[in-house]
């Protein structure tokens, strides 16, 4: 399995405290994609000036709490969602998965309670 970054996120229902909050501690908007999927997710992608990254994800799930997680990119979506799924995860999505015309993902509870943002990029997108 290849993958290609590796942060953690912040999965919220107030992302806008959150972003404040880091931007305080330096960090700065590097990238937000709104409107993600059914549930029109918004996601944020920070950096700060030693090139430490950070998502916050404010989403519609149903959770008890802020959550933190881990975002894996991987280029083959498919061979790590297998991987992740054998040994127990499970989707927060049910069996389906978050499609846009840039990316495939799907968050991802290990059976210990860590949670990942699996995510691949879709090269071939317009």
């Amino acid at each position: 399995m290849k993958i290609t970054a590796f942060n953690p996120m912040i999965i919220t229902k107030d992302a806008e405290s959150i972003i404040k909050l880091f931007e305080e501690l330096g960090f700065e908007k590097r990238h937000v994609k709104k409107d993600i999927g059914s549930r029109h997710a918004q996601g944020t992608v920070m950096k700060n000036a030693d090139g430490f990254h950070l998502d916050v994800s404010q989403s519609d799930l149903e959770l008890p709490q802020d959550v933190s997680a881990i975002r894996i990119n991987v280029r083959d979506f498919e061979e790590a969602y297998e991987l992740f799924m054998s040994r127990g995860f499970e989707n927060f999505y049910g069996s389906s998965y978050v499609k846009t015309p840039s990316s495939k993902s799907a968050v991802l509870r290990a059976p210990t309670g860590f949670v990942i943002n699996l995510v691949e990029h879709i090269r071939d997108h317009d």
